[in-house]
Parts: C-alpha cells; structure tokens; sequence
C-alpha cells in the first residue's frame, strides 16, 4: 500500500466520518460532504453522530505532516487531487419499501466527473448484490468516459459500524472486502488492513461481499421477527414473553433474542435490498418479506396494546395525555434514521391521544424537519401525564421511578423490557 494515495471519503455521517478519521491518521484524507453545515459544523470539531470526541477530531484536522491528515470540503474539484474514492452515503428505502439509489447515484456521477485513469472506486452503502457493477460502474463509465477495468477499477467493503457503540468500533470489527480484479481485491484488502486491528476478510468477488452484507441484517431481522410474533401469541395467553425466553435460554444453544421495535438504517432495510433483487430474478422471497411484516407491525401492536391498558384503568383514550420516553432508533444514540418509534407515535394519535415525546439524545430541530413533530430535551413531569411509554432504554429513563407513576393511576408500558415489572403494568 502506497502512503502516497489520496483518500477522498464521500459522505460525512456515522460510517464515513470515523473511517475518515481512522485513515487520516495513515494518509491524507479528504473528507467530502454535499451539506455545508455538516463540513462546516465539523471544522469546529462539532460531530453530532458523537461518533468521534470533538478532541479526536480536532487533532486530526490539525494534523499535516505531508503523508497524513484529514481535510474537509463540499466543493467536488477538490476531489481531482485524490485517487482511491470511498462512497459512504445513505442508501434508504422510499415510502413503497424499495431501494433508494438516489444519493447514491448522485454520488457516483460526482465521482464520474473527477475520475482519472488508475483510479480506484470502493463502494460502503450498503446494497443488494450486483449494485455496484450492474448499477454504479455503468454510470462511471458513461460521467468519466473510461473503461471499467482497464483505465478504472472498483471495490466493495460493507460497512459494519454500529452507531453509538464504544466497544465495537470501527477498528476492532473484521471488514470485509472485495475488488473488481484479483490485483484490486488485495490493495483494497491491504488498505482496510492498514487501518482495522481486527483484520480483514476477502471475499471472492463484489457481489458476494454485497450478498454478506444483506445476509447480515436480514439474518438479525428474522431472528427478532420470530421473537416478536411470539410477542403477539403469548399476550393472547396472557403469559409474559420474557418470562418464556428466559427459560427457553436455559438451554445451551437456544438464540436469545428479544421482541421490540426493529428500526434504524440497517436491520429495518436491508432486507428491503436483497428481496428487491430476488423479485427482479422472479423470486419471491417469503421468508424475509414475512419477517419484514412482522417487524413493521409491532409500532401498532404497542400503542393497541396501551389502549387496551388505558381502558382497563378506566382513563379515557380520546383527549388523554401520553408521554413517550425516546425517539431515536435505539438507546444511548442521536440516531433518528428510520425509527419505529414513529409508528407507536402515529397509531397513537389516530385516537386523538394528547402526545409529548421527551428524548434527551434526538435533535428537536432534525426531529421537527425530518418527521414533523415536536420533541422535549428536558424531562417534563412525569405526574401530570395519564400514561408513560418507555420506548427506547436511554440510561437517562433507567433511573425514573415508574413505580410512584403506576401507584398515581398512570399507565407504565415499558417496550424494552428493561423495568422492574413490579413497577410497570406491562412490557414487550
């Protein structure tokens, strides 16, 4: 591996800004973002990812010793200086359950236009299998007026990040990689290599590093859909489901997974990816789609569930005051992207519930422009509420007592399963 490469990272968010820094510490990085704000805002060592200390990140701005470094831009001509191009950007669904390609699209005519000869292309969005060689290189080829191969060469290498993890971070998770020749495949591996004390794996080709990726999340999203079906059954027999997967984990090679909200920008769309691409080769994937239904349902299935409480305690629904504890896509995290509290937010409000959400992590501001509602960042009292929902187990909602709450006639759901259930009158 060349020390001599430029490396232009595309996209800033919560996989492309800590691979930027990693790299930058080795090579001169430039970090690349369409948002002013966000290039801007990250100049002053601001990160609202909190993916990296605003020390970390300061230091490696300043840092410039000719080999290393990391600087920042939303004008694509400085990307002609670079020659190893990383494409980080989102890769969501529309509202009909399909892949969205937009930005990723955009990203690649960006990189058509600068694309110089010997270049290399690395895709980390994650898409179905054949994306990068059936979708973007054709788009490279046309932009740049080179040949895929011989003037260009591309790569594949997932993103494993897992936003607000301390633990599990960029460099201590194996990566995989991939390249479009046996020669780019191992200075990809090599680049990665450099970089992730974990080490690295690399597959056969770009389509099966894609295929693993789809494979991962959709695996995870089967495994919580079969736990939260069992949700549904078990609260018709009115047994708790903890209580059963607690016994069933008794036995030694029993999956312990959990029923909950399956949202985020990975487990909760992935799966949309690989069934897209089996319908176009005319198969139907049952399986996956099931479990995607499943999963998609239980938003509903929480506040029918509260409902029901609400009326069993004789509170009237209609005009009621509810309070939901969280709104990120999971705990200890500014992530809003394709949250499933949402879905327990607009069921609610269909019987005309008075609804506040308090999250303490979530952005009011990106909260507001991205899903229209209003949030609190500082906790309101609890006692003047008829019924609290705690849906994501912020360690800030860990330490409330909910047991003077239910003692007050307020009903206490507890989706996460976290709460002492002596103190909650019903949970997930």
């Amino acid at each position: 591996m060349n020390s001599n490469n430029r490396i232009a990272i595309i996209g800033l968010g919560y996989v492309g800004l800590p691979l930027a820094v990693e790299f930058a510490k080795k090579y001169q990085v430039l970090g690349f973002d369409v948002n002013l704000h966000r290039v801007e805002e990250l100049k002053t060592g601001k990160d609202y990812t909190l993916e990296i200390e605003p020390n970390e990140l300061q230091n490696i701005l300043q840092k410039n010793d000719g080999n290393s470094g990391l600087s920042l831009s939303n004008n694509d001509h400085d990307l002609r200086m670079c020659n190893v191009f990383i494409v980080t950007v989102p890769t969501p669904i529309n509202k009909f359950k399909s892949p969205d390609l937009t930005p990723l699209i955009k990203a690649t005519e960006m990189v058509g236009r600068v694309l110089k000869k010997g270049d290399v292309v690395i895709y980390e969005s994650t898409v179905y299998p054949g994306c990068t060689e059936e979708d973007c290189v054709p788009v490279l080829e046309t932009v740049s007026g080179l040949k895929y191969n011989k003037d260009f060469f591309c790569g594949y290498s997932p993103e494993r990040i897992n936003p607000g993890d301390k633990v599990h971070t960029l460099r201590t998770i194996k990566k995989v990689t991939s390249g479009s020749t046996p020669e780019i495949a191992e200075f990809v591996n090599n680049l990665y290599g450099s970089i992730i004390e974990a080490g690295t794996h690399k597959a056969s080709s770009i389509k099966v590093a894609e295929a693993s990726k789809a494979i991962e999340n959709a695996q995870r999203d089967l495994n919580i859909s079969f736990v939260n079906e069992l949700a549904f059954i078990f609260d018709r027999m009115g047994i708790d489901t903890t209580d059963v997967l607690e016994a069933a984990a008794t036995k030694w090679n029993f999956l312990k997974f959990k029923p909950g909200l399956v949202g985020g920008h990975c487990i909760g769309v992935d799966p949309y990816y690989l069934a897209h691409k089996a319908q176009n080769l005319g198969y139907n994937p049952q399986v996956i789609l099931s479990g995607r239904s499943v999963n998609d349902s239980m938003g509903a299935f929480v506040a029918n569930k509260v409902v029901k409480l609400m009326i069993k305690k004789d509170i009237a629904v209609r005009g009621s005051k509810l309070l939901i504890l969280g709104f990120t896509f999971k705990e200890n995290c500014p992530d809003i992207r394709n949250t499933k509290v949402i879905d327990i937010y607009n069921e609610l409000l269909s019987y005309e519930i008075d609804i506040t959400v308090f999250d303490p992590w979530a952005d009011p501001e990106n909260v507001n422009n991205v899903y229209g509602i209003n949030i609190l960042n500082k906790q309101p009292d609890l006692e003047q509420f008829d019924v609290i929902v705690l849906a994501v187990a912020h360690n800030q909602f860990l330490t409330i007592d909910y047991g003077r709450c239910k003692d007050q006639n307020i009903v206490v759901f507890d989706t996460k399963a976290c709460l002492d259930r002596s103190n909650v009158d019903a949970r997930l």
